[in-house]
Parts: C-alpha cells; structure tokens; sequence
C-alpha cells in the first residue's frame, strides 16, 4: 500500500514539473507512513511539509496542489489535508477486499517472485573438532531464515556453511586420535568419539605440556599440507566427525543446511600461493621484515599510517584475510554470485572490511557485486554478560535445546489438553525449539540481547508459543466448522472496524517479506507476524465467525484462512513449524 500511494505521489510531482508549476530541478523527499490514529485516515505523507521551501510554496498550498492532480486510483477512497500540510489518505475498503481475495487465491500468497539472482549465503560456519556451543546460534538460524526467504522470493541460493576445516591444530588433533586409537585398540580411521570438546581439549593440554607429543603434531602438520595420505585420512576422519554431530544440531533445529553446503577452508587453500602472487606482480601487495603485506590508507593504525594487512607469514603460512580474499574471489567466479551475504560476529567486522577492500582493489570482485556483512550481536545472561552455565563455561547447543525441551515439558504439564501422550510429546518438542529460535530472530540482529527462558516460553507477548497459538486457534475453527480453509469463494465484507485493520496487515505480507531479503533482518518478520496475531486476535473477539449470518460467514472465515495461511508461511520463512493442536 506504501509503495502504491508513494508511486502516485511521484506521478504527480513528475507531471507538476512537466507542467511547470514546480520547479524543473526539485529534487523531492517522499516518504509515507501509517497514521497512528486511524480518524486520521490509513496512511499519511509530509511530502508538501518537507519540500515546500525548495518548491517557493506555502506548505498547505503546495499539499493542495498535489491533492488536485493526484492520478485517479482504486486505491484511494479520498484525501484531505491536515495541520501544517501533511496529506492523510483514506483507502478504498473494495479495493482492500479484492486485494485480500487476490491474496487468498495466491500460490504465494501474493509475495512476487521477480527476484532471479545467484546468492551465496554464508552463516553457521562452526569450527571442526569441537561441538557447537550458543556462539554459533544466531549466525546459523538468521542466516538460515534469509536463505529461506530469499529463495520464496525466485532466487537461486547458494548455502555456504564455511566451516574451520585446515590450520596448525590439525597436527596435534590428528597426533590425538592416533593415541586415543591406540588405547581402544582400534584402527584410527574407524574410531568415534563421543565427545569432541574433551577430545579438544586433551589434544591442547597435551600441546602445550609435552614437547615429544607438539614436536609429532607439528610434524603431520607439515606432511598434511604436504598432501600425505594417512594425515589426509586422518584429517578427512576429525572433519566426518563434526559434521556428523553437526548434521544431528542442525536437524533438530530445523535448519536447512545439509553436508552438501560445506565449504570449508581447506577448499581454498590451492589459491592461496597464486592470489598471494598475483598481489605482489601487481604491487597491490609488498615484502615487509619477511612477511608479505597489503597497506591499506583506507584503515589507519594508532599512529596515523596506513594499516598493514599480513596475508603471509615470513614463515611461509597463509591467515583469514588470505583465506577471505580467496573465498570472495571463487564464489563471483567460481559460483557466480550476484550478491552475496555474510552471516558473522559484528566483532569480525573490520577483518572483512579489509579483506574485502583488497579483493576490490585486485578487480577479483566487481564492485556491482554486493559484499554484505549481515553482522549480528552476543546471546546475554541476565546478568547482562555473555551466555555462559553456571560455572562459566561455554554452553553447548545441545544441552541448550535440551533444557528447553524439560522446561517446555514442565510447562505444557501446567495446561489442560486432550492430547494423546505421543502428540504432547510432538507439540512439547516442536514448541520448545520454536522458541529458542524465536527469541533470537525477533530481536534486531545488530544488538546483543538477553536471553531470558521465561520470556520466550510465555503464551503471550512477542514469542513463537503467542504466534503457535493463534495459529492453533484457526485450525480449531475450522475443524468446528467443518469448513475447508482452501474451499472458500465467497465475496468479501470488510465493514467492521477490526476486519478492515486485519485486511491491510495481511496485505502488507509482500512488502515484508521483500524487506526481510534486502535488508537481511528477520525480525521484520517477527513482528509483522506478532502485529497480525494482535489484529486476529481482535477480529475474532468483535467479529463472531460461525454464528454470523452466512454472507459474512463466508467473508470472516476468508479472512480467517488468510490469516493462518500468512502466519504458517511467514513462520516457514524463519524456519519454524506450526501446530494444529496446541
């Protein structure tokens, strides 16, 4: 509705120029808004406020003008100027009802699906040999519900799960499992470990305290960068490891990464020597105490000098930024990014600045080509520090899921229901997932939030079991009626009050979702999806469905099947399941 009475807007001040009744080179500022008083009309715009001094006019004039030549449209019931010059617009209730009916009768629910781009979506990105820990939970369900919806939108989407697959640790994990395999009296390329952080952490104690052991793990260090094949083995078996643990946390969380998606360090290595190369031929890069070095004016160091930026050791090996500028580089090439999306730490910021602005300055990628850091904040305790257990360690995401599956349990015990112990059991564990994945796309991803059990359980408020709910409650209405959601053809009646605000939210489900693409935030969709649980909710209270006379009837189930279509996609769209019992 915004864009529509925006494009009127622009018509007409285009065609005020043409005419010469404003100025030829007025640039004008337009923007529209909801009115937050509705006797105000549904949308309103301070066009002729904020451009009026450049146009030579009065500002209540300069709105009078815009309303007399403003394009005959469907949309618009009337308009009238109010205060100093803001033009309120009050939309056509037909329109609004062939809208919603369009919208129903729409595979996508009237979402357009022009977007027809390759994306690379990088997120998740955990580390091999260790499992993965609430650090890795907002970069992989963020990302994930940006992969999801950019795919909705027509887009070819590339997941890319960079995961830390190559370095020196590698020596000493590989020296481990060797020793480890030996105790079992086991093969090592047939060993499992049950558990990876231990395995970690023995193979770093045992780094740092015995020389003999760090002496052979420096050792397969060398001779697995060197290509051999039993540190090759050894090395492939740590990786299978992980992603299998991996694979088991991304399923339970409903995340749609597979192994398929992973595209580790060690997979630009072999570009590494020739990038590095090609830098210093083209004087992009210089020799400095050994090392090889790109200076940036772009960043400055504390004295004011250009920034140095090592992308080889003087030992010979390669860092991130080497990596980064290689990963860039295949995925314009080698994939053929149109776009492509980074889900990471904001603190990596500076790091993928500098990394980036190298590949520019090498033409590796275009600068038509969209590198964007989609940087997000930490999960806080309540006490406002980052998430930690109770005895200060890092808290791993399995036992973070499983705490939410005894608290979800302990709560659903509290409530009455007629499901049977399978189905609660489905209900306890589809709700408490939810719930840690709502919590943390709800909140804008550029800011630290706290994470708070109590809250994102909650049957009320901004959360998944509020959202679960209404859905829930929609199903049940028909399951009363008897009435098949998709059976609906009647016309629509919007004459209440609450069933015209219900109809302009769910027409406004393009709009965000398109938002959520651009911009990469999903808690856009958050709360456009809690706003229009909000606006259901106050429907079904003031508008009676089945005991209503049939005509509207008719028009209020309509409204209602849209609705839940609307929340069981958007919830899709952030990967989260809807229930039809609760």
């Amino acid at each position: 509705m915004k864009e529509r009475i925006q494009q009127l807007l622009e018509e007409t001040i285009s065609q005020l120029k043409q005419r010469q009744l404003l100025p030829a080179n007025l640039s004008a500022q337009i923007m529209v808004d909801k009115t937050r008083d509705k006797t105000h009309g549904d949308l309103a715009t301070n066009v002729a406020m904020v451009n009026a001094k450049a146009a030579g006019m009065k500002p209540r004039d300069f709105a009078q003008m815009i309303i007399e030549h403003l394009p005959t449209s469907d949309l618009v019931e009337k308009t009238e100027i109010a205060g100093p010059g803001f033009i309120n617009f009050y939309l056509n209730s037909n329109w609004l009802a062939s809208q919603v009916e369009q919208m129903s009768h729409s595979a996508t629910l009237g979402v357009q699906q022009d977007q027809h781009q390759t994306i690379v979506v990088d997120y998740s990105a955990p580390n091999v040999a260790k499992e993965m820990h609430v650090g890795h939970i907002r970069s992989t369900i963020i990302g994930d519900a940006v992969v999801r919806t950019l795919e909705f939108l027509g887009n070819k989407v590339i997941r890319a799960n960079h995961i830390g697959d190559w370095g020196t640790q590698f020596g000493m994990l590989i020296a481990n499992l060797e020793d480890v395999a030996q105790q079992q009296g086991l093969d090592p390329t047939h060993i499992s470990l049950a558990n990876l952080e231990e395995f970690y952490r023995e193979a770093k104690q045992r780094y740092d305290s015995d020389e003999v052991f760090a002496e052979r793990a420096r050792n397969y260090v060398v001779r697995l960068q060197g290509g051999d094949e039993y540190c090759n083995t050894l090395w492939r078996k740590l990786v299978d490891i992980t992603l299998n643990h991996n694979q088991s946390v991304y399923d339970r969380l409903g995340v749609s990464l597979t192994k398929q998606n992973v595209m580790g360090e060690s997979l630009y290595n072999d570009m590494l020597p020739g990038i590095v190369d090609d830098l210093l031929q083209r004087h992009i890069a210089e020799e400095d105490h050994g090392a090889t070095v790109v200076f940036l004016p772009e960043f400055k160091n504390k004295d004011g000098d250009p920034m140095g930026v090592i992308i080889r050791k003087k030992d010979g090996g390669y860092l991130y930024t080497t990596t980064d500028i290689a990963c860039a580089k295949y995925r314009y090439e080698t994939l053929g990014a149109d776009r492509v999306l980074y889900f990471i730490d904001s603190r990596q910021h500076q790091h993928l600045m500098q990394a980036w602005t190298i590949v520019r300055k090498a033409g590796y990628v275009p600068e038509t080509i969209p590198l964007e850091h989609h940087a997000f904040g930490m999960m806080l305790g309540k006490d406002g520090r980052p998430f930690k257990t109770r005895s200060g360690g890092t808290v791993k995401l399995v036992d973070l899921l499983d705490e939410a599956e005894s608290r979800a349990t302990e709560l659903l015990a509290t409530r009455d229901t007629d499901l049977t112990e399978q189905e609660l059991a489905e209900v306890t564990r589809t709700i408490a997932i939810a719930s840690v994945k709502y919590a943390d796309l709800s909140k804008n991803r550029t800011t630290d939030y706290i994470f708070d059990w109590d809250n994102m359980l909650a049957f009320n408020g901004n959360t998944a079991p509020y959202l679960q709910y209404a859905y829930a409650r929609i199903a049940a209405i028909f399951r009363k009626s008897a009435i098949a959601m998709d059976s609906l053809q009647a016309p629509l009646y919007l004459e209440q009050e609450q069933e015209i605000a219900l109809a302009q939210k769910l027409i406004q489900f393009n709009e965000t979702v398109h938002q959520v693409a651009a911009k990469g935030m999903p808690h856009m969709l958050c709360n456009y999806l809690y706003e229009l649980c909000g606006l259901f909710m106050s429907f079904y209270e003031a508008c009676p469905m089945l005991s209503a006379e049939e005509k509207l009837k008719q028009s209020r189930l309509q409204l209602a099947a849209l609705s839940a279509k609307v929340i069981q996609r958007g919830l899709g769209l952030l990967g989260i399941q809807t229930l039809e019992r609760m």
